[in-house]
């Protein structure tokens, strides 16, 4: 439905009809920045600073928590209307700069009208009163989780409007605060450091920050009968897990496990990013973990299953681990960029299993390299993925984006020699940290390290429909797509 604008009361009455017709702010109407894959998501004319949101908590999972999002931003154009991203919530209120806005829900979008145009370099804080709603609906994935004790949130990808008013693309970071209020039975968790507790009657509200900026879809606020395990990493680092109070002891093998984790991390690709990281046990049933930055959400089963060895559990932790880095730190400006995220996050996992439990990379590599071209035909290949069904926003998750993107960085490898490709690995890291880069980025990086331009070969290795030849291994064969 679009909904014809209205004009501003404090318009002259004697101003011309094409005076009227030139100040009238244009339709209301759901916006995006065009990214090649979510191409209604995100919201052009502004750049978030910082967002301050409070969750009222009732104890049940099934029921709408009460919110409030403040997003403070800079206009970077004429802001007659600001569009946000948000579904599954019902909006209570809107102010713009402390004034009463105009608001309506129109698609996945929140269009605010305030009472006057913003002009281009002001700032400006929008305040929505709403509710966050768990409840699953069929039209879209992601953002909260039920669990068996509370909520937690998996926002990737494009879902965090899901559960609050944003700017949902991951090219538009910024600081977050968190304020949860719940039963003091209940324990809250957040992004960042804890920043105070404070207990009121029967509830208990908990207040984290971030130091460094975030992506949305990273987020994570957990409500749950937790238990919160400190201890310290390299250089002091706090380490926060938080388990389900009941699985305390049983975990205890796993968790102890990060530290190293995240030194063996740091010799690879130079030192962690930000200011804390833990391990967050769900007792859900996801198909997936994922790297919320400084809090990385894992089932619960992923580690009492008795099937998976140990060195596989290692090497999954190992994979969020290294999002932090690639993918948390340094975000992708496009989701066409997901490669960069999902293939060193792969490739950190491999190499991992290979140093610390024996399992040959170049074997798992080789076996990529038989199925690549399947990969590549099922999904795109890594840097130009097709776009996803519509209502099926995680599909972008295809092995073409794991595997078959860790194997573009071993033929890097191969191609450059491995004393080039770790220099590679930490500038990219240093140079881009707390920011967005993309896949054009790293091929230039990666040429200026080697000294010779490489766009050839990553043409081939990232957009190409066939797998080229694996430079040292030219006997290796894919199998043809079918």
């Amino acid at each position: 439905m679009l909904l014809k604008p209205r004009l501003k009361a404090a318009l002259l009455a004697a101003a011309s009809l094409s005076l009227l017709a030139a100040s009238a702010p244009s339709p209301a109407a759901p916006l995006g920045i065009g990214d090649p894959l979510f191409p209604h998501l995100g919201n052009p004319g502004y750049d978030v600073r910082s967002y301050d949101i409070s969750f009222t908590y009732r104890g049940s999972n099934t029921e709408p928590l009460d919110a409030v999002t403040k997003i403070d931003a800079l206009a970077t154009e004429r802001l007659d209307r600001i569009n946000l991203d948000f579904a599954q919530g019902e909006v209570r209120g809107v102010e713009v700069n402390g004034r009463p806005a105009r608001f309506v829900s129109m698609g996945e979008d929140l269009v605010v009208t305030p009472r006057t145009a913003l002009p281009a370099g002001s700032r400006m804080r929008v305040t929505v009163r709403h509710t966050s709603d768990p409840t699953p609906d069929e039209k879209y994935e992601g953002g909260w989780v039920r669990t068996g004790d509370g909520l937690v949130m998996a926002n990737q990808a494009d879902a965090a409007h899901l559960v609050f008013p944003c700017n949902d693309h991951p090219s538009d970071k910024a600081q977050f605060t968190f304020r949860v209020t719940a039963p003091r039975e209940y324990t809250a968790v957040a992004n960042g450091l804890a920043a105070g507790r404070e207990r009121a009657g029967a509830d208990t509200s908990w207040t984290y920050r971030t130091v460094h900026p975030m992506a949305t879809e990273l987020a994570q606020v957990a409500i749950g009968r937790s238990t919160v395990v400190h201890r310290k990493g390299p250089h002091g680092l706090p380490v926060r897990d938080v388990v389900p109070t009941e699985d305390r002891e049983t975990m205890e093998r796993w968790l102890r496990k990060t530290p190293d984790q995240i030194a063996w991390m740091e010799r690879k690709v130079g030192r962690y990013p930000f200011e804390a990281y833990g391990v967050l046990v769900a007792d859900a049933e996801t198909g997936f973990e994922l790297e919320t930055q400084t809090l990385s959400l894992f089932e619960r089963s992923l580690f009492t299953r008795t099937e998976f060895p140990e060195w596989y559990v290692d090497s999954i932790m190992v994979h969020e681990l290294a999002h932090q880095w690639f993918g948390n730190s340094v975000s992708p400006r496009t989701w066409s960029d997901l490669w960069l995220n999902e293939g060193h996050a792969t490739w950190y996992e491999a190499l991992y299993a290979e140093e610390k439990a024996g399992q040959p990379l170049a074997d798992r590599m080789r076996d990529a390299y038989r199925q690549s071209d399947q990969w590549r035909a099922m999904g795109g290949p890594p840097a130009s993925p097709k776009r996803p069904a519509p209502g099926q926003k995680i599909s972008i998750f295809r092995p073409v984006v794991y595997d078959g993107s860790a194997l573009v960085l071993y033929a890097l490898r191969q191609e450059i020699g491995r004393a080039a490709f770790e220099r590679l690995e930490r500038q990219w890291v240093a140079r881009h940290a707390d920011g967005v880069a993309t896949t054009a980025d790293f091929v230039a990086l990666a040429s200026r390290v080697a000294d010779r331009d490489l766009s050839g070969f990553f043409q081939a290795w990232l957009y190409g429909e066939k797998t080229p030849k694996m430079p040292g291994h030219p006997q290796w064969r894919a199998v043809t797509a079918g």
